[in-house]
């Protein structure tokens, strides 16, 4: 049954697929006054009374002064623009708004923030053991472990050890008998103690990419710039200094073939120079001085130049002629033309003088930037398509879309270069000719070119050095393109920077938001080659006309440099003598704020006369024209090709253009147009656009009422304006796209007054509203196409949200004008917006000043609204009108506007605040805001795009997407201003829309949910304080559900219960939106959804994010009020726990998990994510000791489906919403729902909690450095991310989405296209490598969250705890409680958690001892284990706790049954395991801790008196001793022999704990195994099986079992030490006494077939039957037929295997090893014998052990002895190791042979050892041959080989010593009988018999036989004791004489021909042996056939070891 099917029985079930309908929350507000007294809980009952203020902010401004017209008089264009540039930003601001996540993002940042001040928690596993010093350290390496007889080290000297260590600090009153309760009550205050309150500061923020709320407030909209770089002019010098020149700059971009800025002029010339152009310009302002300017470059390109030029007076002669100084002299020369240069500087001077005010072209170059920006290396850019442009605000990416134009010119930015300083040095002159921009663009071209025609042009040689570099932020002492000074402008007086203004290359879509009204002239060219008379040097004069009376020429032409600010005329530059001269001038005006059809631009003609004649005027005027500058209420620009006429034009010439023929006019060249010039205006009041001019013309003129009008054909009067502005309203989608955006603010504003204010024509209102809301639909959905780069994440386009969140505002206007036309008089008027009491004398709104709704004086509602405030309100509501026209609308209209529904959904929220406002309606009851019929337009509204959403989401798969955010914005929106309850009826309809069920509607349905829940006052909309009490009913009890009240209130109580924690009716109704994010998440884990991945992930981060804000939303940091906030969440418990079985498996560290509860049986089961929960761990936890949950307390009904499971992200994501719930939630709410949980409920919750701390298990600091940046994004997510592409969650291109959804519920990743900001691979917001201080952080904050997710779940356990005290079940929740506790031990956990969870668990064993002493052996196992190893731990806090634990479970077992045998065993075997396995363990820190326990002993007064303090003094000892031996282990883990020596000590020491034994025989087994020695591995498995068959043999007799050990010895001498220890000491059926499953019949079994097989992968066959004796009887009492036929099987197996390797098998190698000095501790001058593999040399062991030691001591510090005679160690160096091996052979007794006839007899069981030694009398080892003796040394070993171990002490000593003649028996012996072995090997080996032979016969054999006889047979000793040895000599070769003739004989019938010679060769050299022989052989000794005293050999035992 899913968690949404648990209902409460007074309601009618609604599934949870179904909507409940949402309580009339105004009703319920009203109706349920507040219980709760004023405070932080009061405050959740209500939005705040100044929830929503309106704000005037002013309207920020870069310059000093106010860009306004100097004009007083303005026309009604300027008036409307000076509205929309100077109006205050109107901004609806909702106060607590930035605590919803909607702007609050709960971003890393933030949360690093909240993370300061974090306490460091102490965890073990980062904490730095001190090492001892290094001196220590080598002592340890060079100390040995003592190997004396005993089996352990001294007791006495352990407990000496033992006494004098320290212990911990004891834990006040732990000994006291303390109640129960009162133990509770103080371990949870301590653990509430200093908690840290916001469980999610921990946590990483939620995934950024599911924010489908988070909006970017719009930027402020502003001044448009591009990128910026300063050029300053510095200095400009020439070789000759003789007159003024003058400089211009200006940007060319020759790929767009386009002037991009305007020109800007700089005078670099000395003083002395200006003085000669003074008379000219007596005057000069500052402003013309500068000498810097600021270019803004907005489409950056690699053809960019900068063009500089350079002009000088004119002067006669042609350009060619005037440079002709410039480049022939140089400075160098300047004696040489010193004359001439003063000449031309007079000329100079007169020039001056005289020509002063002309200019003429000189020189000109260029600059390619390009250059410029790459040589000087550009800085660092971040890439563009990086992540943090993704995230950034959308006008970062608008600007970056300007920057990023085409892939080449990706590279060109101008924003971060290193400034450069150029000097110039090469001008080209102007050729007179080719001075148009044409010509221009074709040299920028051609200098580029390496074969540049210009570089073979001779240059004009000068130096001209400027500084190009970027621009800083706010660069002081500009003046703006009007001249206004740029803010900061600190002293008025200092030289300015002048800002160019740009003419962008392109399109440029961004609003006006400033007054500029510039107009630049550009005369082209002029032809007067027709002209008659003198004209020749021609110059053009430029004026500004306001009439036709010359002295109406105006002052708004822009002075150059160095001169005046203004002119009433311009020059153009002259070529001299030249009838059709080229311009390349630039004139700038401004344009006056009243324009009118008079003005116009005058251009007169003039002949200049170079020449000072007698009667010659300087200016002949030969020619004029002009342009009107406005005709039909339109400004004209572009490009005009006028007729020029000879004479003044005539009066009224102003208002007609010169193409008019007027009468009697003389025009040059018969009227043609003979004069080209371009007209530009850079304009923010005037459009340039036909279709908008026409619409604002006809606007103004209704406005102003000026009927009739002519407007280009036709005349405008009343009766056709109705219909030609309706007409130019529908045109206004037709205009063009850069000007609409330009004016958009201006477009917006008048439709918008058309709609509310229609205007009033003749006498009639005419409804515009219809035209109006279609021309926005369409112009707002024509912006959006074309801008797409300009959008936020929600499709919003940033310069519409602009406007409506700063510019817009509801129009006012005053009755009283033109019948009803509203005036526009300045700047638009807000009136009572200050809302005092007086009213203000001015409707002006002081500035800045809040227009908040919590103003005191206005406690009462007014009837009517004042006739000021009508007048503001107007006719219409322009909500009123947009809802109304928006849900009649049709067909493309309805489209338009469906398709940027956010546009009017804004409008509207804004229209309906400011209305709200203004009739001081914010303080009235919601029902009573707005009319009947606009709610009912809006739900019409809602419901038409609901059914638009769920019908079109998969056709239209981008736009329901936003327009599903869209309409959940406008509804977040709504619920600040409607009846709420009302807008609960729209969620409810929109959501009983969108019930079908495809993964694309679920999606949006979460998206529109999770909007809508982000409202700021979420938290009350959920009406967190309501009681969800059944409806009439009394009140709830408050008495517990356990007290005796009556059964109806007790029922209504559990009735309140449940509703609070299930999706009951009661709570979906009365918490409305969380009801329905719980559903939402209830539906998409229900094990039988659909639910994929990314539903998952959305739906638990919806949840996570809401509980985040919760968590850091300041007016909810009270724990009153987080309890009634996660009182809204309480249904999150029983999901989790449902869901349990789709969880990711975190037990399972090793491979990624998911848990499943049953085996799916499915075929198709992802193999990944298929992995079962582990057995193990599941009945680890669930463990139940109630028969019938005995299986598993945690197992579901079996099902035969695999559940859609979570990514490890999602599960760690929902259960940190769990443990939140869990944290913050109330206790007594949580108790008594606990205690109505079923128990497989509870186990659950359990199972729960176990997870979590695996999941949020602290990893280390080191982990943190092993982080790869991609943590944490496992597959899962991977698959999460592909279904957001494919399912159209983030719009993917669709056509292709649909076709792979079709395909596959996932889809194929290779057909996804991503966008760029739906990465695949999400890269981790933070840096790959992270400083040291960083990964500080990560590992801060981790472990304050493992300690704070930890000591939750101990809250959570407590509580269970509290529960059970009743429960039927009790010990199956205790065993759950208890491993939990235990596994949280198990785990890396902070000192502080521990403190708490042993104060846990001590008070858990003392409530219910019996769980751990009657039940369960396993969990009292796993206890002491836990324990141990915390008494082990390096923080003393965590000792002290798990000591005092330890000692109390001690006590407790003994208070049970005055004796605490289970613990005692269990500690010893825990000991034993941890000691074995754990790397990192600390014997001091246990050490203490044993100390501690001791203590505790000694202090405890209560059992002073009983054996209690005894028992725990022999268990510490014994323990203490295990630690000094198994740490010793420790230190010898690279030394094999040792190792092993040392665990069988330890094995030793456990004689009377068979258990402990048999563990550690077991341990041995492993490691022998491992190193290959199988045989050992047999024998510690045979030690093993005779241990249990003792122990059985003990408990019963049994006929068919071993009888103990004597029944083993057939198989090993050794076995007999296993023999059980006495009765009286040890009792097999004791407590805890071999217990273990090997001390069974079974377990014999077991061990014994593992000995066998260890025993034939040794190839020792014949011990396999040995075993195999002992298996058969068991398997035959037992009738087991098949072990027995495949025993037999294998025993076959053997005997082949011995009868087909009789000469392959080889068993070892023996060595005797002894040790001499101090260095080696108690090893010194101990000798062993050592076995090795087969076949080893004595030169690989002598290798090994060198190597070791001297590794351990140093090289110098070791010697192997190469002999092997005794050692005198008194002359060895004290300071260094000796070692000595020699090889010795196994050493029978002659009567052993007789049993030892095969080569296993020979190699088994073997406990004595021989090797031989070589010595003279003199000390040499060899000498000749009467002089050579032997020493024979026999070794006895404490154990026969092979044994448990592969080294064995030497603990008995033999010497024989042979004198020189015995040493010949043998040499004879031993030859003789090699040659037996020779002569009789079968099959026969030739090549081993003759070389026997020839060793044997040879001639050349240096003391061979021969010299053998000679020396010894020769003469008849004279010493009796000799004459045996004598005797037996010459019989011995009697022998081998007899033995080499049998060989012979054989030879002979072995070889082939080719060695017949050979043969006869060994033939007579035996013949020659057997007759030198013969006379010794046959001597014989007569004393010897008379009885003499036997001799003696000098044979003496040295005594025994």
């Amino acid at each position: 049954m899913g968690v949404g099917l648990l209902f409460c029985t007074l309601h009618v079930p609604v599934p949870l697929t179904e909507v409940v309908e949402p309580i009339d929350f105004e009703d319920y507000l009203s109706t349920h006054p507040p219980a709760a007294e004023p405070g932080p809980l009061r405050e959740l009952i209500e939005f705040p009374s100044d929830d929503i203020e309106l704000v005037l902010e002013p309207k920020e401004c870069r310059t000093l002064e106010n860009t306004l017209p100097d004009e007083e008089i303005l026309d009604l264009r300027v008036r409307d623009a000076l509205g929309v540039y100077t109006d205050d930003w109107l901004i609806v601001h909702r106060k607590y708004q930035r605590f919803s996540t909607i702007y609050n993002a709960n971003i890393s940042e933030k949360l690093r923030e909240r993370q300061k001040g974090l306490t460091k928690q102490t965890f073990e596993l980062d904490e730095v053991v001190d090492d001892r010093s290094s001196q220590d350290e080598q002592d340890l390496k060079r100390r040995s472990v003592s190997l004396d007889d005993t089996p352990r080290g001294s007791w006495a000297s352990s407990i000496f050890d033992l006494k004098n260590s320290t212990a911990d600090n004891l834990l006040p009153s732990l000994l006291d008998r303390t109640a129960v309760d009162d133990i509770d009550r103080r371990n949870q205050e301590q653990r509430k103690d200093n908690r840290l309150p916001e469980l999610l500061s921990l946590f990483p923020a939620p995934d950024e990419d599911e924010a489908i709320e988070r909006c970017t407030i719009p930027e402020v909209p502003k001044e448009h710039l591009g990128q910026r770089i300063m050029v300053k002019c510095l200095s400009l010098k020439f070789e000759i200094e003789i007159e003024p020149i003058f400089g211009s700059l200006a940007l060319y971009d020759v790929k767009e073939k386009k002037k991009i800025s305007e020109t800007f002029y700089f005078d670099l010339n000395s003083d002395q120079m200006k003085t000669m152009l003074r008379p000219h310009s007596p005057h000069t302002a500052i402003s013309t001085m500068s000498r810097s300017a600021i270019f803004s470059i907005t489409y950056p390109s690699p053809e960019i130049f900068l063009v500089i030029r350079l002009e000088k007076v004119l002067q006669q002669g042609d350009i060619g002629e005037c440079c002709e100084p410039y480049m022939v002299m140089k400075e160098s020369d300047s004696t040489k033309h010193k004359e001439k240069v003063e000449k031309l500087r007079c000329q100079a001077e007169q020039y001056c003088t005289r020509l002063g005010k002309y200019r003429m072209p000189f020189a000109w170059t260029a600059i390619h930037l390009m250059n410029i920006v790459s040589s000087a290396g550009s800085l660092d850019r971040g890439d563009s398509d990086s992540e943090s442009e993704r995230k950034g605000t959308w006008t970062e990416r608008k600007r970056k879309t300007f920057e990023r134009m085409s892939v080449g010119e990706e590279l060109c930015s101008f924003t971060s270069f290193r400034p450069a300083t150029l000097t110039v040095t090469n001008f080209f002159k102007q050729e007179g000719d080719r001075l148009r921009d044409e010509d221009l663009y074709k040299f920028l071209a051609d200098m580029r070119r390496p074969s540049s025609v210009l570089r073979r042009l001779r240059p004009v040689t000068a130096q001209l050095k400027i500084d190009i570099s970027p621009v800083p932020d706010s660069p002081p002492y500009c003046l703006s393109p009007e001249l206004l000074h740029v803010k900061p402008y600190p002293d008025l007086r200092i030289r300015p920077t002048k800002e160019v203004l740009e003419f962008p290359a392109r399109e440029v879509y961004i609003p006006y938001t400033t007054y500029r009204n510039l107009l630049y002239v550009y005369p082209h060219n002029l032809n007067f080659s027709s002209r008659q008379g003198s004209v020749r040097n021609i110059t053009v004069k430029v004026q500004f006309m306001c009439g036709e009376d010359p002295s109406q020429a105006m002052p708004v032409i822009f002075g150059k440099s160095s001169c005046a600010e203004f002119y009433k005329e311009a020059y153009t530059p002259v070529i001299y003598h030249s009838k059709s001269p080229e311009f390349y001038e630039e004139i700038k005006m401004k344009i006056p704020a009243n324009l009118t059809e008079n003005h116009h631009l005058l251009f007169t003609f003039y002949h200049i006369s170079c020449q000072q004649k007698q009667n010659t005027p300087l200016e002949t005027p030969v020619g004029y024209t002009w342009i009107p500058l406005m005709q039909h209420g339109r400004l004209r620009t572009g490009v005009f090709s006028l007729p020029v006429s000879i004479e003044k034009p005539p009066p009224s010439y102003s208002v007609l253009t010169p193409d008019v023929q007027l009468p009697g006019m003389k025009w040059v060249d018969n009227h043609k147009g003979v004069f080209t010039v371009g007209v530009t205006a850079a304009s923010s009041v005037h459009t340039q656009d036909a279709h908008l001019d026409k619409f604002f013309t006809l606007v103004h003129v209704l406005e102003e009422y000026s009927f009739p009008l002519r407007l280009k054909d036709v005349i405008i009067t009343e009766n056709n304006v109705e219909s030609e502005l309706k007409s130019s309203i529908t045109q206004l989608k037709c205009a063009n796209l850069e000007t609409t955006v330009c004016f958009i603010h201006h477009i917006l504003n008048k439709l918008i007054l058309l709609i509310v204010h229609p205007p009033v024509i003749g006498g009639q209102m005419v409804n515009l509203g219809r035209a109006a809301f279609e021309a926005m639909a369409l112009i707002v959905n024509q912006i959006h196409k074309n801008l797409d780069g300009n959008q936020d994440q929600h499709g919003r386009n940033s310069l519409l949200a602009s406007y409506v969140h700063y510019c817009f505002h509801l129009p006012s206007f005053d009755p009283g004008l033109h019948g009803g036309s509203p005036p526009y008089g300045g700047p638009i008027q807000y009136a009572t917006l200050s809302r005092a009491t007086g009213r203000p004398s001015s409707l002006n709104l002081s500035r800045s000043k809040s227009i908040s709704n919590s103003n005191p004086d206005l406690a009462t509602t007014p009837h009517s609204p004042d006739e000021e405030v009508q007048k503001i309100i107007g006719n219409k509501l322009l909500h009123e009108e947009l809802a109304l026209q928006w849900v009649v609308s049709t067909s493309s209209v309805r489209e338009a506007a469906l398709q940027q529904a956010w546009f009017f959904f804004q409008l509207m929220v804004k229209s309906m605040t400011h209305h709200l406002y203004l009739t001081e309606k914010l303080d009235t009851p919601r029902k009573m805001r707005f009319p009947d019929r606009f709610v009912d337009d809006i739900s019409a509204l809602v419901g038409a795009i609901s059914v638009d959403i769920s019908s079109r989401a998969h056709k239209d798969v981008e736009l329901m997407e936003r327009l599903n955010a869209n309409l959940a914005f406008f509804l977040n929106d709504l619920l600040s201003l409607m009846d709420r309850g009302f807008v609960f009826s729209l969620i409810r309809t929109y959501c009983k829309q969108a019930t079908q069920n495809p993964n694309s509607l679920i999606s949006l349905r979460m998206d529109f949910l999770r909007i809508v829940c982000s409202h700021e006052h979420y938290v009350t909309l959920n009406l967190p304080c309501s009681a969800l009490s059944p409806p009439a009913s009394p009140s709830p009890s408050i008495c517990s559900a356990t007290s005796q009240s009556s059964a109806f209130s007790s029922h209504v109580q559990d009735l309140r219960i449940s509703n609070m924690f299930e999706l009951s009716v009661p709570f979906r109704q009365q918490h409305f939106l969380a009801g329905l994010q719980l559903t939402e998440l209830a539906l998409i884990l229900e094990p039988d959804g659909e639910g994929v991945f990314f539903l998952h992930k959305k739906a638990i981060s919806s949840i996570h994010n809401l509980l985040c804000s919760h968590d850091t939303d300041p007016r909810y940091t009270d724990p009153e009020v987080r309890a009634q906030i996660a009182q809204l969440y309480l249904p999150l418990i029983g999901i989790v726990m449902e869901s349990l079985p789709q969880l990711y498996d975190f037990t399972e560290s090793h491979i990624p998990r998911v848990r499943h509860a049953s085996a799916p049986t499915s075929d198709d089961i992802d193999l990944e994510n298929g992995n079962m929960i582990s057995q193990s761990v599941a009945m680890a936890i669930a463990g139940s000791p109630l028969p019938h949950y005995k299986v598993s307390a945690f197992q579901l009904p079996a099902t035969a489906r695999q559940y859609s499971s979570l990514s490890a992200e999602s599960s760690r994501n929902l259960l940190i919403c769990f443990l939140w719930v869990l944290k913050n939630a109330n206790e007594d709410d949580l108790e008594k729902w606990f205690s109505d949980l079923p128990v497989l409920q509870i186990n659950r919750l359990l199972e729960l909690l176990y997870l979590c701390v695996s999941c949020f298990e602290y990893k280390g600091k080191k982990a943190f450095e092993r982080i790869n940046s991609l943590t944490f994004k496992k597959s899962q997510d991977m698959k999460a991310r592909l279904e957001e592409a494919i399912l159209g969650t983030i719009g993917a291109r669709q056509e292709m989405v649909r076709r792979c959804r079709e395909r596959s519920p996932y889809g194929n990743q290779e057909n996804v296209r991503w966008r760029k900001n739906v990465t695949h691979w999400k890269q981790n917001t933070d840096k790959v490598d992270k400083t040291k201080a960083e990964m500080e952080q990560e590992s801060l904050v981790d472990g304050n969250l493992a300690t704070e997710v930890m000591l939750v779940v101990l809250d959570t356990l407590e509580i269970i705890v509290k529960t059970v005290m009743l429960s039927e079940t009790k010990d199956s929740i205790l065993g759950g409680v208890l491993r939990v506790l235990l596994h949280s031990l198990a785990c890396n956990q902070s000192a502080l958690f521990l403190q708490h969870c042993f104060a846990t668990q001590r008070a858990l064993v003392f409530k219910y001892p019996e769980m751990l002493f009657e039940e369960d052996t396993e969990l009292c196992a796993d206890l002491c284990l836990r324990l141990l190893r915390h008494c082990s731990s390096s923080v003393g806090s965590v000792r002290g706790h798990a000591s005092a634990s330890l000692y109390l479970l001690m006590r407790q077992n003994f208070e049970i049954g005055n004796n605490f045998a289970r613990v005692k065993m269990q500690v010893t075997m825990s000991l034993s395991s941890l000691v074995g396995t754990s790397q990192n363990f600390n014997e001091e820190y246990l050490r203490r801790s044993l100390k501690t326990i001791l203590t505790y002993a000694e202090e405890d007064l209560d059992l002073r008196d009983s054996t209690f303090p005894e028992q725990v003094q022999d268990l510490v000892f014994n323990l203490h001793m295990i630690l000094t031996d198994t740490v010793k282990m420790k230190e010898h883990q690279e030394d094999p022999e040792m190792l092993i020596d040392l665990m069988y000590r330890i094995a030793k020491g456990y004689q009377s704990s068979p258990d402990l034994r048999l563990t550690w025989l077991h341990n041995m087994a492993g490691k022998h195994s491992d190193r290959g020695n199988h045989a050992e591995a047999a024998q510690c498995l045979v030690h093993s099986a005779a241990l249990v068959a003792e122990y059985l043999n003990m408990l019963e007799d049994c006929r068919y079992l071993p009888v103990g050990c004597v029944t083993f010895q057939s198989i090993s001498s050794n076995v007999l030490e296993e023999s059980a220890v006495s009765d009286d000491i040890l009792s097999p059926d004791e407590e805890g006494i071999c217990a273990g499953k090997y001390f069974t019949e079974s377990g014999l079994i077991g061990l014994l077939e593992q000995a066998a097989a260890s025993f034939t992968m040794g190839s020792m066959y014949e011990a396999v039957n040995e075993v195999y004796k002992l298996l058969i009887p068991i398997h035959e009492a037992n009738r087991d037929f098949k072990k027995l036929s495949v025993l037999h099987g294998k025993l076959q197996d053997a005997f082949n295997k011995i009868n087909n390797q009789l000469s392959q098998r080889m068993f070892g190698t023996y060595f005797r090893v002894g040790f001499y000095g101090c260095k080696f501790g108690d090893l010194d001058e101990q000798e062993f014998v050592y076995k090795e593999p087969s076949i080893t040399k004595l030169a690989e062991i002598s290798h090994r052990l060198e190597e070791f030691y001297a590794e351990r001591f140093g090289d110098e510090m070791i010697e192997i002895i190469k002999d092997s005679n005794p050692v005198d160690k008194a002359k060895l160096d004290p300071n260094k190791a000796y070692i000595q091996i020699t090889y010795v052979e196994p050493f029978f007794d002659t009567y052993e042979l007789k049993d030892r006839v095969t080569y296993f007899d020979k190699n088994y069981n073997l406990r004595t050892f021989m090797f031989c030694t070589p010595f003279t009398l003199d000390g040499r080892a060899h000498g000749d041959l009467h002089e050579q003796y032997k020493r024979k040394t026999i070794l006895t070993t404490s154990h026969a080989f092979p044994y448990i171990k592969t080294r064995i002490n030497v603990i008995q000593k033999e010497e024989i010593i042979l004198i020189p003649i015995e040493v010949a028996i043998e040499d004879m012996q031993k030859k003789t009988q090699e040659l037996a072995f020779a002569t009789h090997q079968d099959p026969a080996d030739a090549k081993m018999l003759q070389m026997v032979l020839q060793g044997c016969v040879g001639t050349t054999v240096n003391q061979g036989p021969l010299e053998v006889a000679q020396v010894f047979l020769a003469d008849i000793p004279d010493d009796p004791k000799l004459f045996r040895h004598h005797n037996k000599l010459r019989l011995c070769f009697k022998d081998f004489t007899k033995r080499c003739e049998d060989a012979l004989r054989k030879n002979k019938t072995l070889i082939g021909p080719d060695q017949k010679e050979y043969h006869r060769e060994l033939e007579r050299n035996y013949h020659r042996l057997k007759e030198a022989l013969n006379p010794l052989i046959h001597r014989k000794i007569p004393q010897l056939y008379k009885p003499v005293v036997s001799p003696t050999s000098q044979r003496y035992c040295p005594g025994v070891w």
